[in-house]
């Protein structure tokens, strides 16, 4: 009786084996859907104004260290935000130390990043001037930039999403976002 029992127990297993059409289910990843590109104005009581898409909010920054006019342009959609802090600038010496801040927050990312590209950014008759970093692999922060006029205005932009950095993710966001924050820069214009 007992060998009876083995001999079924493994002819069914035998049995449950021999299918050769099995495979592993591949892993599956959400369907996004991009809104429409639409962009409207934000002339809030900051010394510069810019264009930024309709289906993103300019909220302020809450940042118990926020300065006047540090905003986020906020995209709740694809839980990122373009962190936008501005300052005025003093003195010479202080405009060497906001670039030369700008690029240390971009290249703090070169542990996770397998490259960082700067991108000079030049509007002479705006009097637009800038660097746009373009940082890639798992950082934190895939896209920063500054933009200046060299004497009095600077603003400092940097994107990041609300989730883990994994760049095979974020890639087709990160793409769409990119063009918004292209937009931006291009209408950026100081009061």
């Amino acid at each position: 009786m007992n060998k009876a029992i083995v001999l079924a127990v493994v002819l069914l297993i035998f049995s449950g084996c021999g299918n050769s059409n099995y495979s592993p289910k591949p892993r599956g990843y959400f369907r996004i859907y991009f809104p429409k590109k639409a962009y409207r104005q934000y002339t809030g009581n900051c010394p510069y104004s810019f264009d930024y898409p309709v289906y993103a909010q300019v909220v302020p920054d809450k940042a118990r260290d926020a300065k006047p006019c540090w905003n986020d342009v906020y995209f709740p959609q694809f839980n990122a935000r373009v962190h936008l802090s501005y300052q005025q600038i003093a003195s010479k010496a202080m405009f060497n130390e906001l670039v030369e801040d700008a690029r240390t927050f971009a290249f703090k990312h070169t542990i996770k990043a397998t490259s960082i590209d700067e991108g000079r950014i030049a509007y002479p008759e705006r009097k637009m001037y800038g660097i746009y970093y373009t940082i890639d692999g798992n950082a934190a922060s895939s896209v920063q930039f500054f933009l200046t006029d060299s004497t009095r205005n600077y603003l400092r932009g940097a994107l990041y999403f609300n989730e883990e950095p994994r760049l095979d993710s974020i890639q087709p966001v990160l793409d769409f976002i990119k063009q918004d924050i292209n937009v931006m820069i291009k209408t950026l214009r100081w009061k």
